[in-house]
């Protein structure tokens, strides 16, 4: 098995209508909103990754500002979804540590809204802590760079 990585430019893949499908079928529709971001808007992104597994398109993921009110400027990370048939093979680990790498140096704190528990117990076992009380659900710490496990 062959990952790739690349950081998507102004437009997103060829191939991502199969992977919004992919998202649309599994009951999540931020591929949608991702695809309609991209177009109204691409300049929110601070950066966009796909991750490939032998060539075929098998995750996405962004990192924008915050969107919620804060003291302090913070990034979330948003829109990261790997498709079904490409789970559990390091893709969305990937993607994290790229999207992670990205805010090292410009901002503390990174932030992510797990919609499940399956994505919270991810988030958790890449290093981000649970907080109570925010618009965001996990935050992780990036001061001295990433530390994805």
């Amino acid at each position: 098995m062959t990952l790739s990585l690349e950081r998507t430019a102004a437009i997103l893949p060829a191939d991502f209508p199969e992977l919004e499908a992919d998202a649309t079928a599994d009951g999540h529709r931020h591929m949608t909103r991702l695809a309609a971001e991209f177009a109204l808007n691409r300049t929110i992104f601070h950066a966009t990754y796909t991750c490939r597994v032998n060539g075929r398109l098998a995750g996405v993921g962004a990192i924008t500002d915050e969107p919620a009110m804060t003291v302090q400027t913070m990034w979330r990370m948003r829109r990261l979804y790997v498709h079904r048939q490409f789970r559990r093979r390091e893709v969305a680990r990937t993607i994290a540590s790229a999207l992670l790498l990205e805010a090292t140096s410009k901002v503390s704190i990174v932030t992510v809204h797990a919609g499940n528990d399956g994505a919270a117990r991810f988030w958790e076992a890449i290093g981000f802590r649970p907080v109570e009380d925010q618009e965001w659900s996990h935050e992780a710490q990036v001061l001295a760079g990433p530390e994805v496990r």
